[in-house]
């Protein structure tokens, strides 16, 4: 009887720890890991933490929390302080920045007039982000005194300062790229509210707080921030249902669903400022004709292409930018499904009986579908397609060299700028590498680009832009294809984060609950 008891009695506790420690757990899973510690997955690892060194997301994401530039702009878009306390306009074309004293690099090194001179040179020097600040006259870079810097424009640039803000325009420390030379990716020194701890390719980045960090309404509220690289979607979701990261980028479409029904997880979803087009090589027969780019524009169903390729994330474009950017012509008309209206242009142009095309796109899964749909689509109007999927650099190549017929690529407004959106993909001037591969010729879409320009008043600015898109839209050099969306998904004890429109987000705001 006694052994039955004290069995009784040890079955008991056994089953009341048990209780307690699936408790504890459940008391771990409804926190973070660490508290002093952020984890971001995103799809892909940084490709330099150089920000001269590459103009692509993924390292802009990274190193947005370890450099800063002159001028920064707010939730708003409004042109901000950043290491520049103030600016002047001293004529037409030239700028002078006042910079914050006592600003600290992450070497320890004082922020100095050198250090920006030098940057902005070295910014115009490189292949990769030279276009962003291209404005600029190298040779009018001068440093007037410790704290002062000032330089001038080719010519009139009304968006000089939104471009000053681009996260590949960072101020650099001389010092440490003297030190480091190529490898200065691998060893980054800005004056940022983050620091480099630890990089392990194509793995992780490892973040830690710049205690030294010289705006306290910027300082860091946690105080380590992990990167990891998860290229799947589906795992990053897994990831953060897990509670392995804490914040997840580019939640896929077919998660959508999941991450928002999780009392555990919380989806932040906004319009961004990317787009995706079909691009049309206009200097090549057929495409040189505008009514045979309005009739695959009348004949491809963009709604049915944003369900099937975007799974409903998004919206169809109607013109070359998103709702979003300033300037944008929010009157534009769609072009519509209308297959009878796009086989009256193509009679007009002389193409009743249909031709054959090809078109290319990169690795990439969304602009694959949409490939697809478009060759499926065009036969509606006899016109037989064929389709490659290039490796990336190949297609940037071929492409640039205006060896194509129709593409499927897209672009980001980073700077939320209209001049960014429109001038590299529709100016003549852009033909080719510069960004317009479509090589669309209209002198008065020209005209209007350089008017936007070179005018200050952003009404008047306004209305050049909008002339502009209403003339581009008309003349189709594109499919208008798709607006995008950020979407993040994060744990519920994550307070203090907001998505980027330009898909590089803030993380010294971050903080847990």
């Amino acid at each position: 009887m006694l052994k039955n008891k004290k069995a009784l009695i040890l079955v008991s506790f056994l089953l009341v720890f048990s209780l307690v420690a699936v408790g504890c757990g459940s008391e771990t899973a409804s926190g973070p890991a660490d508290p002093n510690k952020l984890v971001v997955a995103q799809p892909s690892d940084a490709v330099t933490l150089d920000p001269h060194g590459q103009n692509d997301n993924a390292s802009a994401r990274v190193r947005l929390q370890m450099f800063e530039t002159l001028v920064d702009q707010d939730a708003d878009l409004q042109i901000i302080p950043s290491l520049a306390e103030s600016w002047e306009q001293l004529d037409e074309l030239t700028y002078e920045f006042y910079l914050k004293e006592g600003v600290k690099f992450h070497n320890g090194e004082e922020l100095t007039a050198n250090d920006v001179a030098f940057s902005l040179r070295r910014a115009l020097g490189s292949a990769n982000v030279s276009f962003i600040i291209e404005a600029i006259d190298v040779d009018s870079i001068e440093v007037v005194d410790t704290y002062t810097v000032r330089f001038s424009t080719k010519e009139s640039f009304a968006p000089i300062l939104a471009h000053l803000a681009h996260p590949s325009i960072a101020i650099v420390s001389e010092v440490a790229v003297n030190e480091h030379g190529e490898d200065f990716g691998q060893y980054p020194v800005g004056t940022g509210p983050y620091k480099l701890a630890n990089w392990e390719k194509d793995e992780f980045v490892d973040l830690v707080r710049f205690e030294d960090y010289h705006n306290e309404e910027r300082f860091a509220k946690i105080e380590n921030v992990t990167f990891r690289a998860i290229s799947e979607g589906g795992n990053r979701t897994i990831e953060l249902e897990t509670g392995g990261i804490d914040i997840a980028y580019d939640i896929p479409a077919m998660d959508i669903n999941r991450v928002e029904e999780s009392d555990d997880l919380i989806l932040i979803r906004d319009m961004n400022f990317s787009t995706t087009y079909v691009g049309f090589n206009a200097a090549k027969e057929p495409f040189d004709d505008v009514r045979v780019r309005q009739a695959i524009n009348y004949v491809v169903n963009m709604d049915a292409v944003v369900d099937a390729a975007y799974d409903g994330i998004g919206t169809p474009a109607k013109g070359p930018l998103g709702a979003n950017v300033w300037g944008a012509n929010l009157d534009l008309e769609a072009y519509g499904y209308n297959v009878e209206r796009a086989k009256e242009l193509m009679a007009e142009a002389g193409y009743a009986d249909g031709f054959t095309a090809e078109i290319w796109t990169n690795q990439n899964p969304q602009r694959i579908a949409v490939l697809e749909m478009v060759q499926n689509q065009l036969a509606d109007i006899n016109i037989k397609v064929e389709t490659s999927i290039l490796d990336w650099g190949v297609f940037l190549q071929e492409t640039a060299a205006g060896n194509h017929d129709m593409f499927v690529m897209g672009w980001g407004t980073v700077t939320g700028d209209p001049d960014y959106g429109l001038y590299a993909l529709f100016h003549s001037s852009g033909h080719g590498d510069a960004g317009n591969r479509t090589f669309y010729t209209n002198e008065r879409v020209d005209e209007l680009l350089d008017l936007g320009r070179a005018t200050a008043d952003e009404d008047e600015r306004a209305a050049y832009y909008h002339e502009a898109q209403q003339i581009i839209r008309d003349e189709a050099p594109w499919i208008f294809t798709w607006n995008g969306e950020e979407l993040t998904g994060t744990q519920t004890w994550v307070r203090g984060f907001s998505n980027s429109p330009a898909g590089h987000h803030a993380l010294w705001t971050v903080y847990y609950e």
